[in-house]
């Protein structure tokens, strides 16, 4: 085991190369709705493969607040001291490490976007949001700033019940304990990104999701259901290089930042 490992709960040792990014997450909501997996495989890119859990894909929106954010050995970054960000996310695994599919990100500051586009190829939005916190009563309201591409989410949320971890093969955890997301290049090339924190202290939640179009951007219909809904608190998570995987000849390869613009 890495000596810097933060987490005690991992499926796998962390990376032995330095950790290059430090991150907080808090005031988490987890939503997540089953679907179909035929439903969402043709959003999957080429190396990865569905999880399901008792045959049921997962779409998770995760509504949080971004804060510390800095490089290894430096400062938090100037203009990236905290922000707002909803995601959308799939479950998918490849080659024995399960692990997170990003299908949108939702930012209202404009120079994490343009950092992270080329260098964690992650797919990126610009929306303002708005965030009110009270304790741990959250409301959030975003709207993507792009006419070709609109998507919106607007809630407000809070825990409704102690803390506590998830219990090892239940599907909070399975939701949850992800310790590394996927991605592609411009050429098609897997990547994996490694990320490591400690085991998920939940707590259940309530949410009023007054407007959600976030599947519908990505082509999904979400079933007449109420969303499964976890809360948390905070967590402290550390981000390894972006490695290539799944093609031969390119396997631990590092990933180099594609010029600022292109995703």
């Amino acid at each position: 085991m890495n000596s810097e490992q933060v987490g005690s709960g991992r499926p796998w040792p962390v990376p032995a190369e330095p950790w290059i990014m430090a991150q907080q997450w808090h005031n988490l909501l987890f939503a997540h709705w089953p679907l179909n997996p035929a439903a969402v495989r043709g959003l999957l890119p080429a190396g990865v493969e569905l999880d399901v859990y008792e045959g049921q894909a997962w779409l998770g929106m995760i509504v949080f607040r971004l804060a510390g954010v800095r490089l290894r050995d430096c400062p938090p970054v100037v203009g990236l001291a905290a922000f707002p960000e909803i995601n959308v996310r799939l479950y998918v695994t490849h080659d024995g490490k399960p692990g997170v599919l990003f299908l949108s990100l939702d930012a209202g500051n404009r120079v994490a976007l343009a950092l992270a586009r080329p260098w964690w190829r992650l797919p990126y939005h610009y929306a303002p949001i708005l965030w009110h916190g009270e304790g741990d009563h959250i409301a959030f309201a975003a709207a993507r700033a792009d006419a070709a591409d609109p998507a919106a989410f607007q809630v407000s949320y809070a825990p409704c019940g102690p803390a506590a971890p998830a219990a090892r093969g239940s599907l909070a955890a399975w939701l949850t304990d992800r310790y590394c997301y996927y991605t592609t290049d411009r050429r098609g090339r897997l990547y994996r990104c490694e990320i490591d924190h400690a085991p998920w202290a939940l707590q259940p939640a309530q949410a009023t999701i007054a407007v959600n179009t976030m599947a519908q951007a990505q082509g999904l219909t979400l079933p007449p259901v109420a969303p499964l809904l976890h809360y948390a608190r905070r967590m402290d998570a550390r981000f390894y290089p972006l490695r290539a995987v799944a093609r031969a000849g390119v396997v631990g390869e590092r990933l180099r930042p594609a010029p600022v613009g292109r995703p």
